[in-house]
């Protein structure tokens, strides 16, 4: 897969204390296997799927210990000129760019509404070599308590354009680079306990919502959502047994007609 343009979702990677944990709950949920680890790259570990890379998982680096989430990274044709402007709309860089060997150079950060997401300048590494496959990346969107300050970083930091979802018992905006949609943004309620932080639920793509879930369950991962139908794919909201948040998602069960989606 080439490098994708700007702003557009390209990894997904999570930090586990239990690594080989988290290798077991998730090649039994996602059919992932998973590459070689070396201390070079702080036994960084890529998952696969049919040999295509997917997603990675990592332990811990030193004092990094704490509850293990999900982060996803928007492609960044310079990631320090993104970082700049990431500081300028009003977002906090917390790892400034930084460049591993030729793979490519990263960047952590955090939107005004307080959810953290990574930046990737592709060098040998390009980013997700599949994706809407089952077990690989399909889908994100921004859980946030402050959207109007989380829409105008996003729109101020990448070249997206913003439409709603015509539909007024929900705040849901979607983003499109080009012609493609490529992120959806929830605005929190009172639905979510005080003490979740805004933060980027990523979804993977399954064959059988139900039997994902089920395998999840049966692994020490609970159920926060679900599993319910949708015109865009049958899904649930997971957490792992290790805290991460994530979602599944069967794209080929879609039910009911998509919503109207205009511009913003």
């Amino acid at each position: 897969m080439a490098v994708q343009p700007e702003g557009t979702p390209c990894w997904a990677d999570a930090m586990f204390t239990d690594l080989e944990g988290a290798k077991k709950f998730y090649g039994d949920v996602l059919g992932w296997t998973f590459g070689e680890s070396t201390s070079e790259y702080g036994n960084y570990t890529q998952a696969c799927v049919d040999g295509k890379a997917v997603a990675a998982v990592v332990p811990p680096m030193p004092g990094q210990e704490g509850q293990s989430q999900w982060c996803l990274y928007f492609a960044s044709p310079d990631a320090a000129a993104t970082a700049e402007k990431i500081r300028r709309s009003g977002g906090d860089v917390l790892m400034e760019p930084m460049q591993i060997a030729d793979v490519g150079t990263m960047c952590l950060a955090r939107e005004p509404g307080g959810a953290v997401f990574g930046v990737w300048q592709a060098g040998t590494h390009e980013g997700f070599e599949e994706t809407a496959a089952p077990g690989a990346y399909c889908w994100a969107e921004v859980f946030t308590r402050d959207p109007e300050r989380t829409d105008a970083f996003l729109t101020a930091v990448f070249p997206y354009r913003a439409r709603d979802l015509a539909d007024d018992t929900v705040d849901f905006r979607v983003f499109d680079v080009g012609e493609e949609t490529v992120l959806g943004r929830m605005r929190m309620t009172d639905d979510f306990p005080p003490e979740v932080p805004s933060y980027i639920n990523v979804y993977f793509a399954v064959a059988d919502c139900d039997a994902a879930v089920a395998a999840a369950g049966k692994l020490g991962g609970s159920v926060r959502f679900g599993p319910m139908d949708s015109p865009f794919g049958r899904f649930a909201a997971l957490s792992d047994p290790q805290g991460a948040d994530f979602s599944v998602i069967d794209i080929a069960a879609a039910e009911g007609e998509p919503p109207r989606i205009e511009d913003a």
